[in-house]
């Protein structure tokens, strides 16, 4: 399979279909999250009352939970909306903001992956290590080192998890436990911005909605996001002119320049 013509395919089915991404996140990045969605192509919707969640995450292509503000009534939401998407055959996306960095953020993200269908875990290195029970330092949401190889880390939770785990970084490793592709796409300013981590699930969630294979659509969606994120580091001067160039990037990101510029391999 040409991963990078693969992922032009993926990208520009999924902005013919404009998916309704349905978001329970968190206050910090909401904003950035739902216009990202827009500028990738696809619909946003940021919907946290549990009284509606039932009906909101049955007319979404999928779910993507994000943890970085917790509290007591979100978890009850994430749960509501989580089990309903498992019904409906929705696919879940989770990003463990966090998690490491106290144990209510540890326990929710185990919780939810044990109670939930987790199509696909997003995290940073921290983030992931930690759920997978190695040795990580995460301060607030980041990450701070993790001892071991990565890939391995990744490959061997995506097996006891049953779901694709997907490890960001400068480098990202996305595997089922069966595959596994590295994603090299990217630049440096990305960590210079709050809430890139948050946008990069989204765009996740916007390519597994099309529900053919949650790991090549995960590679394919860190890939197109990492590569507006190169386009957007050309025109910036700094972190703030980067976060416009970015959004920019993303809205006017061509299927031929994910062929010929997206750098994904299988490993």
């Amino acid at each position: 399979m040409d991963m990078a013509r693969e992922t032009a395919r993926l990208f520009d089915r999924m902005r013919e279909r404009r998916p309704l991404v349905h978001h329970i996140t968190n206050y910090v990045t909401v904003n950035d999250c739902a216009n990202i969605a827009i500028c990738a192509g696809a619909a946003p919707v940021m919907a946290d009352a549990i009284e509606e969640m039932e009906d909101m995450v049955a007319i979404a292509g999928a779910l993507v939970l994000n943890i970085g503000t917790l509290n007591e009534r979100l978890v009850a939401s994430m749960l509501r909306a989580g089990e309903r998407a498992n019904e409906l055959g929705i696919p879940v996306v989770l990003d463990p903001v966090g998690a490491g960095a106290t144990p209510y953020r540890t326990e929710t993200a185990r919780m939810l992956l044990d109670r939930l269908e987790v199509s696909v875990l997003k995290g940073n290195a921290g983030e992931v290590a930690t759920l997978a029970g190695s040795e990580a330092k995460v301060v607030g949401v980041d990450s701070h080192g993790v001892s071991g190889d990565l890939l391995s880390i990744c490959e061997d939770f995506a097996v006891r998890s049953g779901c694709t785990v997907a490890m960001t970084g400068p480098r990202d490793f996305i595997s089922d436990g069966a595959r596994s592709f590295i994603v090299e796409n990217g630049h440096g300013m990305m960590e210079k911005v709050s809430g890139t981590g948050c946008m990069a699930s989204t765009v996740v969630g916007a390519l597994v909605s099309g529900k053919e294979d949650a790991t090549v659509e995960t590679a394919a969606a860190l890939a197109a996001f990492g590569l507006a994120g190169e386009h957007g580091a050309r025109e910036a001067g700094g972190p703030m002119s980067f976060k416009t160039a970015l959004f920019d990037a993303m809205d006017g990101l061509k299927v031929t320049e994910l062929a010929s510029e997206a750098r994904v391999t299988r490993l």
